[in-house]
């Protein structure tokens, strides 16, 4: 009797799939800067017997990992002589400091996981990368392709492939001019795109290093209406939307919309199933407070 007696009961129920609803939209929204893109790990182990190089690379990291809360571009040293180990983050550059830390900070964790104690590995996520090597560590050009993705759609039609190279012109043109340092985003003609350079090269070395990207995604990818491709000191994404390109790409890689539809899509099935739920509860209560209502006006 009492519980049927509250007036809160429907209100509270209410409140919380609104409450609900509000938080798993607020996740959904948010773009996921810490899914694993790819790995790269050297084939050799640490010849490490005094335990002198595992040491200096657990210090190289924690440097890494407490730089990226202030900055989204740090190198870093680690150890003297033969035992020296290089390393650096990169966030991209229009991530604030806090979710660069969050991003970087997963990649220690990763390299373990997934390179073990190697003498020099790489770990790029879809909001940072970070790398390190051990001195003496063979050098590769700062063009040297490490990975790419084409996606398996393809245009159809006219057109395209004019709108993706002009958008890749514009791009170039922004990492070399624009305010934002090395990176660039932004559209032309429902073709959105992305680059970055890795923080030590100057402006005209990173319109150099992203001009060879666009060349080799050209040839990797034809007329795929989506791809990546990372080369060693610079990356770019793209991305054809024909019914224009969506505001959620101005702050996620290609690929993260496709993942946060499907995410939205799981989560506001759950918020439906709760609010049913919810519905179902409350008609069972109306059901039985109206045969509870009877049964007392019978005495």
């Amino acid at each position: 009797m009492g519980l049927f007696r509250k007036p809160s009961f429907l209100l509270s129920n209410t409140m919380f799939v609104i409450a609900v609803f509000g938080f798993l939209v607020t996740v959904v929204g948010a773009a996921d800067h810490t899914t694993l893109v790819f790995k790269g790990c050297a084939d050799q182990k640490f010849q490490d017997p005094s335990g002198i190089y595992a040491q200096n690379l657990r210090n190289l990291l924690n440097s890494l990992v407490s730089q990226s809360s202030q900055k989204i571009y740090f190198t870093a040293t680690s150890g003297d002589g033969q035992n020296v180990i290089t390393g650096l983050y990169q966030c991209r550059g229009d991530l604030s400091n806090n979710p660069c830390h969050a991003c970087v900070s997963k990649v220690p964790d990763l390299i373990d996981k997934l390179c073990g104690k190697v003498v020099a590995a790489r770990v790029q996520l879809s909001g940072c990368y970070l790398k390190y090597e051990v001195a003496g560590f063979k050098q590769v050009s700062g063009t040297e392709l490490l990975y790419k993705v084409c996606g398996s759609t393809k245009a159809s039609g006219t057109g395209f492939e004019d709108r993706r190279d002009a958008a890749f012109e514009t791009m170039v043109d922004g990492v070399k001019n624009g305010s934002n340092g090395l990176f660039y985003t932004g559209e032309y003609q429902s073709v959105f795109v992305l680059g970055q350079c890795e923080g030590d090269l100057s402006s005209g070395d990173c319109g150099d290093c992203v001009n060879t990207a666009v060349q080799s995604v050209k040839s990797e990818c034809g007329d795929s209406i989506s791809g990546q491709l990372y080369l060693n000191k610079c990356y770019l994404s793209y991305s054809y939307y024909p019914n224009g390109v969506p505001s959620i790409s101005s702050t996620s890689d290609v690929g993260t919309r496709q993942r946060t539809q499907r995410t939205v899509a799981i989560a506001v099935g759950g918020v439906a199933a709760l609010g049913f739920g919810v519905v179902c509860l409350l008609f069972v209560r109306s059901i039985f407070k109206k045969r509870l209502g009877k049964h007392e006006g019978w005495h």
